[in-house]
């Protein structure tokens, strides 16, 4: 029987040449297959979903019959939002998973707000505000004031709570807390007039950031209309 053991060595060293060969290519076929797979995954990172409270009243108005004009209520100043904590002061979209640890904050890897939450807040205050009444900042109304020895209130806010929170893994509203201070400016300081707590929610449609947004949202408006409500109520000054 004739074996590759007992042919002479000049015979035998093409086959093992030829094996070594198919295997160096092989692995440098796989090594340059892992290295295209690895440039493909860091070269196309996912970006982070931006979020907004949409286009705004005034918008959906510009496209619907015009409403009749209201009577103007009186001019207010409204401050900057404080936040109680650094965790509202980025743009992180927050959740909590409340049937887990309903006291750690949580933040959505691929969602983002475009602007911090209190910076918005602000931003749809005075858009709805302003459709009854002039609103201006606090620096604004302090110099109307000793111009024409007015007094007209300053709105401070505190956003204490601004997160969609979960019940269950398919359950979860979008909450917002609000502390409001309404004062009134006056040469000797500020006077406090009224203030007032806010916590409002709204469902969530779907148990994922999109749907938090949407709540959060929601929430923001209904506590809009009640912070109007509650100003409404102030005696003219």
């Amino acid at each position: 029987m004739t074996t590759s053991r007992f042919l002479p060595d000049a015979m035998r060293a093409p086959a093992k040449n030829s094996r070594r060969s198919c295997i160096k290519m092989i692995f440098c076929l796989a090594s340059g297959l892992t290295l295209v797979a690895g440039c493909s995954v860091i070269d196309k990172p996912a970006r982070a979903a931006m979020y907004d409270f949409g286009p705004g009243v005034l918008a959906r108005q510009a496209l619907a019959t015009p409403a009749a004009p209201v009577p103007a209520l009186p001019p207010l100043a409204v401050a900057d939002i404080a936040t109680s904590g650094g965790a509202l002061e980025n743009q992180a979209v927050l959740y909590r998973l409340g049937y887990l640890d309903n006291q750690q904050l949580r933040a959505y890897s691929q969602a983002r707000w475009t602007m911090p939450p209190a910076q918005l807040v602000r931003q749809r205050l005075r858009e709805r505000l302003g459709q009854q009444r002039a609103v201006l900042n606090a620096r604004e109304g302090v110099a109307l004031n000793r111009s024409q020895n007015a007094n007209m209130p300053l709105l401070r806010l505190e956003l204490e709570e601004f997160s969609q929170v979960f019940s269950a893994p398919d359950a979860s509203v979008g909450l917002l807390r609000l502390h409001a201070t309404l004062v009134e400016i006056t040469p000797a300081g500020e006077r406090l007039l009224a203030q007032r707590s806010l916590a409002v929610q709204r469902p969530a449609t779907s148990a994922d950031a999109a749907g938090g947004v949407r709540a959060l949202t929601a929430a923001t408006d209904a506590a809009i209309d009640e912070l109007d409500g509650w100003l409404r109520q102030m005696p003219s000054r």
